[in-house]
């Protein structure tokens, strides 16, 4: 993370809701306006004449779908069709900024490199280059991952039901948009925390380090958030996305869950069916973000098999207390 922009969030750290998750109407909504430093994101920056081609056979989206108008939701794979990272891709001029967990990225750009052998492309972390922030709004969502380029920083408006968006640019913007934002437009200062609890809700899924290589994409919803091309060609772990698609073989599928836990539920977590002698494990945590105002509650995301998704009881392995309450994911834009 940038330092100049460490010590600015650390000078305004009294003004910050450390609160979890903003106030909610039915169906998950955001009902005010609030601004988060996403500091557990990060961004890599790939360019070079071959950098879209080399993107391209590495990523699940089509490459040749994205603009400086367009971005999308992707992931890389291994040859298992397993995600290792799940990332934002956005194009700004010639280059590509991916926005990737900051316990990822290293990983990610390490495995692009391998790739890059004679080809013009360059790889780079560009997190001190850039600084990531979320805005959410009580207005109408956007039905795609537009992008805006406006006043120096790029704005992708992420694709649900109410307004929110990733805001990439530089420090010196970056501070003037926030004090922009938070003493002269009432934005609520919230926290990375608030942000990650409304990724969750919404059911935008982040592999991390916990999780890596864990799922194929189709159990993160990838394909229903435009994030897979069933068309573009070969590239990493395709044969098994496309065998999966085509066959219908999925057995696992992502859903929201809400868990009455005396701890935190962390990532990689197995969900088990407590209503069977030995306990079976039926799924995995994939994200966990604890409820506003509720100190024993957190919302989940976790991969669940199909066929057990009617159980009566849900549980944690190593939480005796915790308690699973299922809802679908439904993506309404």
């Amino acid at each position: 993370m940038n330092a100049e922009w460490e010590t600015f969030l650390s000078s305004r750290q009294d003004l910050i809701d450390t609160s979890t998750a903003p106030p909610l109407t039915a169906g998950h909504s955001v009902n005010e306006k609030s601004l988060s430093p996403l500091t557990h994101l990060g961004v890599l920056k790939v360019s070079g004449k071959d950098a879209a081609k080399l993107l391209q056979g590495q990523i699940t989206c089509n490459v040749n779908d994205i603009s400086e108008t367009s971005s999308r939701i992707a992931a890389m794979c291994n040859p298992k069709g397993r995600a290792i990272a799940t990332f934002l891709v956005v194009k700004k001029a010639d280059f590509f900024l991916l926005v990737v967990p900051t316990d990822l990225s290293d990983t990610v750009k390490t495995k692009l490199k391998l790739y890059v052998l004679r080809s013009d492309v360059k790889i780079e972390e560009a997190s001190d280059e850039y600084c990531i922030m979320g805005l959410s709004e009580h207005l109408p969502g956007s039905d795609s991952f537009v992008t805006e380029h406006l006043q120096n920083a790029i704005f992708v408006n992420l694709p649900e039901s109410s307004a929110r968006k990733l805001v990439i640019t530089d420090v010196d913007n970056a501070i003037q948009h926030w004090i922009r934002f938070a003493d002269s437009e009432g934005y609520r200062a919230a926290s990375p925390a608030e942000w990650r609890y409304l990724d969750i809700v919404s059911g935008f899924p982040w592999v991390t380090a916990a999780t890596s290589e864990a799922f194929i994409q189709q159990m993160l919803n990838l394909d229903k958030l435009g994030g897979i091309s069933f068309n573009k060609g070969c590239y990493t772990g395709q044969e098994i996305i496309a065998r999966t698609h085509y066959l219908g073989k999925i057995k696992r599928e992502l859903w929201l869950a809400e868990c009455q836990s005396a701890q935190s539920p962390e990532p990689n977590t197995a969900v088990i069916n407590l209503d069977t002698e030995g306990q079976d494990v039926v799924g995995t945590v994939v994200q966990s973000e604890r409820v506003s105002g509720k100190p024993e509650y957190f919302m989940l995301l976790i991969v669940l098999q199909i066929a057990e998704t009617s159980y009566k009881t849900l549980g944690l392995t190593g939480d005796d207390q915790a308690r699973l309450t299922l809802q679908k994911i439904t993506y309404d834009r």
